[in-house]
């Protein structure tokens, strides 16, 4: 698709079609983007999602919800809880 650069403000940028947006996954408004250069091109990727994101928010719900009971039994192992630590 042929396009040209446009002054944007101080910057300049090229208007990127909605269907290629879509394509990639991106969204208007996504922040989780990356720009790059690579060899002689400029390459837009969308972010991997970052370990451990979005696990605070997820916390707070669940005990928002009480639903933060131990899946687990408090002592594993008999005698455990005689362990000092």
């Amino acid at each position: 698709m042929k396009t040209s650069i446009r002054k944007m403000g101080n910057s300049q940028g090229v208007l990127i079609p909605k269907p290629f947006l879509a394509k990639a996954g991106m969204l208007v408004g996504d922040e989780d983007i990356d720009i790059d250069i690579e060899d002689d091109k400029i390459v837009i990727r969308k972010l991997e999602k970052r370990s451990r994101q979005g696990w605070a928010e997820a916390s707070k719900k669940i005990a928002a919800a009480k639903d933060d009971a131990l899946v687990w039994p408090e002592f594993g192992n008999e005698g455990d809880e005689e362990l000092v630590w």
